[in-house]
C-alpha cells in the first residue's frame, strides 16, 4: 500500500535575485494548498536580499511554505542529483544571470545544478525571466535554453482577464506557470473567445 506522502509530485521551486519576488511568494502560496505536491525550495543569496527590498516579507516566510528547503551552497543537497526523482523545476522569478549558468551549465550554485539537472534528465524546466529590454545575446541565450528543452515563460499579463491589481498581474504569470507541470488552478480567467 503506498502512503499518500510517498505519491507527492517532487517539484523544486529556485528563486534567483532578479525583480519579482512577489511571483514567487504567490507561487509557493498556491503550490502548498496543493496535497498531492511537495515542494523543495532553493533561494540564492541575492534573492534573499531582494525579497526584503522589494516585499513586506522575508526569506523566511517564504521557507516556512516549502516541505524541505536547500541552502545554494549546498551542492550535495538531493536536488542536485538525478537520482533524486521530481515532476521538474520552477525558477521563478529567473534572472538573466541564472538563466546564463543554466544556458552554460555552470553549476556553482544549487539553483543552476538543480536546474541543469532537470535538463539532463528531460524533466519541466520553467524559467520565468525577468528583464526588460533584451539585448541579441539575451535572446540567443533564452533560445539556446529553449533548445535544451527549458520553458521559457517571462511575466507578460494576459489583458484579457482585465487585471484590476498587482495580484491579479502575479497571478496570470504563476497560473501560466503552474500549467506547465499540469497543476490544476484558477488563478486568472482563461480566454473563452470573443
Amino acid at each position: 500500500m503506498t502512503s499518500s506522502k510517498s505519491a507527492r509530485r517532487r517539484l523544486i521551486v529556485g528563486v534567483s535575485g532578479a525583480s519579482g519576488s512577489l511571483y514567487a511568494y504567490t507561487a509557493l502560496k498556491v503550490l502548498r494548498s496543493v496535497d498531492d505536491v511537495e515542494v523543495h525550495l532553493v533561494l540564492s543569496a541575492q534573492a534573499r536580499q531582494t525579497i526584503e527590498l522589494e516585499t513586506a516579507y522575508t526569506a523566511a516566510d517564504f521557507e516556512a511554505l516549502a516541505d524541505a528547503v536547500h541552502r545554494d551552497g549546498d551542492l550535495a543537497a538531493p536536488i542536485s542529483s538525478g537520482s533524486f526523482r521530481t515532476a521538474g523545476m520552477l525558477i521563478i522569478p529567473c534572472s538573466i544571470k541564472t538563466a546564463s549558468a543554466v544556458a552554460h551549465s555552470f553549476n556553482d550554485n544549487l539553483l543552476a545544478r538543480a536546474a541543469d539537472v532537470c535538463l539532463k534528465e528531460r524533466r519541466t524546466l520553467v524559467m520565468v525571466v525577468r528583464e526588460t529590454p533584451l539585448h541579441v545575446g539575451h535572446l540567443r541565450m533564452l533560445v539556446q535554453l529553449a533548445e535544451m528543452g527549458a520553458v521559457i515563460l517571462p511575466p507578460v499579463p494576459g489583458m484579457y482577464s482585465r487585471p484590476k491589481t498587482i495580484e491579479d498581474v502575479v497571478a496570470h504569470t504563476v497560473g501560466k506557470a503552474l500549467d506547465q507541470f499540469g497543476i490544476e488552478n484558477a488563478l486568472f480567467e482563461r480566454w473563452s473567445g470573443g
